[in-house]
């Protein structure tokens, strides 16, 4: 969230990605670092343990997602 907030103050889009667990945690951390309204996706839980072939799949899942928030 900091490098998203970071990028997003110095006029560079970014879009946080993260496990649709944390989804509160950033909500309250993006407000915090005081741009709540910061570009965010979040891909199905769990992800540590996930394979190669699995991460692919999830990462096709929110693919369209992430270009929709970047054209924000």
């Amino acid at each position: 969230m900091h490098d998203s907030v970071w990028f997003e103050i110095n006029k560079k889009p970014a879009v946080m990605i993260a496990s649709d667990v944390f989804v509160d945690a950033a909500e309250k951390q993006a407000a915090a670092l005081g741009l709540p309204e910061v570009r965010r996706v979040f891909v199905a839980h769990p992800i540590q343990d996930a394979t190669d072939a699995e991460m692919r799949a999830k990462a096709d899942s929110i693919v369209e997602q992430v270009i929709a928030a970047l054209k924000k």
